[in-house]
Parts: structure tokens; sequence; C-alpha cells
């Protein structure tokens, strides 16, 4: 992702996303744990924490999903604005070079703006034709989150199963103890 931005304006904001998958990832290890432990002890609190902490994930689910919907429109503002910077920065200074944009093209598959004639040393050499990279991210970026949300409902529901056999375990459990 560094490669996207040129110089000095390195988005640090890229790094952070990082670090929650990270974090998630430590998080739903400590819940399966949590539903491990619950389940092979038969422990009603411990399966109880599991429910909660899978209501938790479950809503902060929801709430990224809203947001991501929300904010599409701005994330491609904010790629097409990047792009924008290393295209210009490109032409003021062409002896340089612009891994930006080199990285830019290949990603996306695409070359230039309006014609590609000025940038055409950046572009990739498999490429046949012209395609507008302003239209292309906007297009790649907006499959991409369609794909990411599809994924996302998918996990929503496993976790919603999650929820409904952790309770039925735990009601099982109540009741196994109340015959006893």
């Amino acid at each position: 992702m560094k490669d996207f931005s040129s110089g000095d304006k390195s988005p640090e904001y890229f790094y952070v996303g990082l670090y929650v998958l990270v974090g998630a990832g430590a998080l739903m290890m400590a819940v399966g744990f949590f539903g491990c432990c619950g389940a092979m002890r038969e422990s009603q609190c411990v399966l109880g924490s599991f429910f909660t902490c899978l209501l938790v994930i479950f809503a902060a689910e929801v709430t990224t999903g809203v947001f991501a919907f929300i904010g599409k429109d701005i994330a491609i503002r904010h790629v097409q604005t990047m792009y924008e910077e290393a295209y210009n920065d490109y032409l003021k200074d062409r002896g340089r070079g612009n891994g930006t944009l080199i990285t830019f093209h290949s990603a996306f598959q695409c070359c230039g703006k309006e014609s590609s004639e000025q940038v055409q040393p950046t572009c990739p050499k498999e490429l046949l034709g012209h395609k507008n990279c302003i239209d292309e991210i906007e297009t790649i970026i907006s499959v991409k989150l369609q794909l990411i949300g599809i994924v996302g409902i998918g996990i929503a529901g496993l976790t919603i199963f999650g929820m409904i056999f952790s309770m039925v375990l735990c009601c099982a459990i109540r009741n196994s103890r109340d015959v006893i």
C-alpha cells in the first residue's frame, strides 16, 4: 500500500487497518477459547460470556458494514485524488519517474486520464488501448466493496448461528442439571 503514495505523503492510516485486523484476530482467538472451554466444562457462565462476545462482534460487523456502505464514495474520491496527485507529480518532472503512478497503472490495469499519451512510459505493457484510470478506480473499488459486503453478510450469518448454538447448549446444560 505504501507504493500508492508518493514521496513524503505516506498514508499512515493504511497501517492502522492492519493493526485492527491483527487485534480482531486476537479477539476471535479469545472468543473461540471461551466457546471451547464453556462447551468442554459445560459452564453456563463461560457460554454466556461466549454469547456476549459474539453479540458484540455481530454489532461491530453491522456497524462496520453500515460505515463502509456510507463511506464508499469518500473512499473512491480519496483514491482518485491520490492518483491525480501522482499523475500531476509525474507531469511536473517526467525524468524522475513515479513508482506510485506505475503501481496504480499495474494494479488497476489502466493508463492516464483523458488520454494515455502523456504517461505512456508508466503504462502496463500488456494493456491494449486506453482505459481511463479515474473510471477504473471507481469501478474496481465498487466491485471489491460489493464482494467484501457479501463475505461480511456470510460471516454475520455464521456469527448468528454461533450465538444460537451457544444459547441452545447453555439451556441444555441448565435443563440437564435440573433433572439431576
